[in-house]
């Protein structure tokens, strides 16, 4: 077991999920006529019609993404429903036969090149409109139109596909070609980034609410992410066993009674995705989530090992709605406040201890405690492998008391901090003087552990 949680330690990512850590927060855009019939999912037979934005404006989509603190922008460029937000040759159901008569992709990338955020797509296999859905000949449909928006509109950040697999026109289904899209992306954008539920990426992370995992780990069986690069060789219980049980919604996703039995190790990080609203279509009725729900979630998506991708749908005029606009607002104002200033202090890594159990002496240039989270970064370039850790801190009378116990860090860990007294029986001692030191100590790792940094906030 131990040379091959070395071989775990070793799993490292490409340089294109590197650069996708970096975006950290990025938008999801869903716009087409469910925006003005009031669906979720499409039928498929909507006219092109029903799609009339009165003042669409990328622009004002991008402005708010960016003041907003997101990196990137990726467009539904087409649902379930078939219909295409470009004029695309393959097909008459698309922006061309519509009273806009607008190439939206177009100037949606054109709006991000300007704004100097990163543009991307999202392409729905699942197509209702097709009537070539259900056949081998509509693979070459897909891959027509995904050559159309790989090789028209600039460099893509992303390409971003699910796994809906639903009925076309007669009640056909689709058995999707995903090796041939990948091959096809890697031609055209080398450097985009993949998504899909079974990578070869980043994978879906099991909900669409925001909702993390316990321990999040970018290394997972390549029985789950079968697109994705297998870097090891097989665990130590590999014949005794399988993983077919394995989806993105299991909780135990990398951790070791799991990869034991696995064939062989990925790197494969995972998204966390929600929208703003409780569609991901916009409807009139609703109302964007609470501040404090949208906050959360960029701690336990952005702070956990994941990045935060969150869908702002535009209006029927083609705008993003002036309610969202305020939220995204106090939102930005909130993360400002939360971690915009770093509190002074020195870090150094202890000496006497273990490779794989380091200890990190945060000790503050004045004492004090007003500190409330502690950011913690593995230099995942050489991989992930912090399993445990905890935070102890020491007070200017020489008190000790634990602070915070976490499980895996990855590429960022947000530990929000609280009194550890707080709702205690009164007579339980208070913390009474200013913290002089912090220690992190990591309890268990796979191999030597490498930290990028440590910041307080």
């Amino acid at each position: 077991m131990y040379t091959f949680l070395k071989e775990a330690a070793a799993v490292k990512p490409a340089a294109r999920q590197l650069d996708w850590y970096e975006m950290e927060f990025y938008a999801f855009v869903h716009f087409g006529p469910n925006t003005f019939t009031g669906r979720e999912w499409g039928q498929g037979d909507e006219p092109e019609a029903v799609f009339h934005p009165q003042k669409l404006d990328c622009g004002q989509w991008v402005d708010t993404i960016r003041r907003a603190g997101m990196k990137g922008m990726v467009l539904t460029v087409k649902h379930h429903d078939g219909f295409c937000l470009w004029p695309s040759k393959y097909t008459e159901h698309s922006v061309k036969n519509s009273p806009v008569r607008r190439d939206v992709v177009r100037e949606a990338s054109e709006a991000c090149r300007k704004g100097k955020i990163k543009f991307g797509i999202y392409l729905s296999p699942w197509d209702m409109n097709s009537e070539l859905y259900g056949t081998e000949a509509y693979n070459d449909y897909f891959c027509n139109q995904l050559e159309e928006l790989l090789t028209e509109y600039g460099e893509l950040f992303y390409v971003w596909f699910d796994n809906a697999c639903g009925e076309g026109l007669g009640g056909k289904k689709q058995k999707y070609d995903f090796k041939r899209y990948i091959e096809m992306i890697r031609k055209y954008q080398p450097n985009a980034v993949i998504f899909n539920d079974f990578g070869p990426d980043v994978r879906w992370c099991g909900n669409e609410a925001g909702t993390p995992r316990h321990a999040e780990w970018a290394v997972v069986p390549s029985e789950l992410c079968t697109f994705s690069p297998v870097q090891t060789g097989a665990g130590p219980m590999a014949g005794e066993g399988d993983l077919s049980f394995l989806y993105n919604t299991c909780q135990s996703l990398g951790t070791q009674e799991n990869i034991m039995y696995s064939k062989g190790l990925t790197f494969t990080p995972t998204e966390i995705n929600m929208s703003i609203r409780p569609g991901w279509f916009w409807h009139e009725e609703e109302e964007p989530h609470s501040l404090d729900r949208l906050f959360d979630t960029y701690v336990t998506s952005v702070g956990a090992n994941c990045c935060f991708h969150l869908n702002i749908p535009p209006n029927r005029d083609g705008l993003i709605d002036e309610r969202d606009v305020r939220r995204l607002m106090e939102l930005k104002e909130l993360l400002d406040h939360e971690f915009g200033r770093r509190i002074p202090a020195s870090v150094r890594k202890l000496e006497e201890a273990w490779p794989t159990q380091p200890r990190y002496e945060i000790e503050f240039d004045q004492p004090c405690n007003d500190f409330k989270y502690i950011i913690l970064r593995e230099d995942i370039a050489k991989g992930q492998r912090v399993e445990s850790f905890q935070i102890e801190a020491e007070t200017e009378d020489g008190n000790k008391f634990p602070f915070y116990q976490g499980t895996t860090i990855g590429n960022c860990r947000i530990c929000r901090l609280a009194d550890p007294f707080e709702g205690q029986n009164p007579l339980t001692r208070e913390i009474e003087s200013c913290t002089k030191r912090l220690f992190v100590k990591v309890t268990s790792a796979r191999d030597e552990v490498f930290m990028k940094s440590i910041e307080v906030c």
